[in-house]
């Protein structure tokens, strides 16, 4: 009897501790869980040991409104769509461009912000324009063959690999001429090292590999223009009008122009 008794005064006060330490489901419903790929400078990076970055603060100022507790988790890009849609994680937010592909799994709210595709090359390259990897344009001036010898670096899964792994008559170079890595830093070494002609990613992460690695310059013009947004689970609408409430607010209060700005500089 006394076992017993003891017992049930051990559980009692490990559903006290746990009340107290706000452990168990209230708490769980109250963290906004966040999936990124931090190798994606100014949206998603580490600084001190944090992620920080536009994607990262924009995030911080949603889950405030929401009066939730934003969390954070750093992944391949290319599991981002998947994690949310299993429900993994609750949203995902990596500069990410809406996609006929990525709506057939996800939803996506509001843009927030718009992004370029930006074309990396060497210095001392040949090539003045990505139109001249291309060995010819037909009639309606569509690209109808890629040049040999052209190897195009990528970051696996992002619409720069997506639109690269296209036939070239749809602006694309074809699969066999893409060479997808895991990080957008792993598609730079790669042209560093000679393994690719150039690298397609978006603009400002371009401009900061750019700046960090000498002998890199990037081509005028750019290769796509789109816009970026975060993605929810298709059953998760409740949450997808919650986020969009809180982020068409930001938009319209200047907090997220503010915050863009504090990373991108107006060339």
């Amino acid at each position: 009897m006394k076992k017993l008794i003891s017992l049930i005064l051990a559980l009692v006060m490990v559903f006290a501790i746990c009340a107290l330490a706000g452990c168990g489901g209230s708490d769980d419903e109250k963290t906004l869980v966040m999936a990124t790929n931090a190798a994606f400078p100014p949206y998603e990076y580490y600084e001190g040991g944090k992620i920080v970055g536009i994607d990262a603060e924009i995030a911080a100022e949603i889950a405030k409104k929401l009066d939730m507790k934003l969390e954070i988790k750093d992944i391949e890009f290319d599991s981002i769509v998947a994690g949310v849609s299993s429900g993994k994680y609750d949203m995902g937010m990596a500069g990410m461009t809406v996609t006929e592909d990525r709506l057939k799994s996800v939803n996506f709210t509001t843009s927030y912000a718009k992004g370029i595709q930006s074309v990396i090359v060497l210095e001392n390259s040949e090539y003045a324009s990505f139109e001249d990897f291309y060995t010819g344009f037909d009639a309606e001036e569509n690209p109808v063959g890629v040049k040999d010898g052209i190897k195009i670096g990528v970051q696996m899964g992002t619409t720069g690999d997506i639109y690269a792994s296209d036939d070239p008559e749809n602006w694309g170079f074809g699969k066999d001429k893409v060479a997808q890595y895991n990080t957008g830093a792993d598609a730079v070494q790669a042209l560093l090292t000679g393994k690719v002609t150039a690298v397609i990613i978006d603009n400002e992460p371009a401009k900061a590999y750019v700046a960090a690695n000498k002998g890199l310059k990037i081509l005028e013009g750019s290769y796509a223009e789109e816009d970026y947004a975060i993605c929810l689970a298709k059953n998760n609408t409740e949450l997808l009008n919650k986020i969009n409430k809180a982020l068409d607010e930001l938009i319209k209060d200047g907090t997220v122009k503010k915050i863009v700005d504090k990373y991108i500089k107006a060339d």
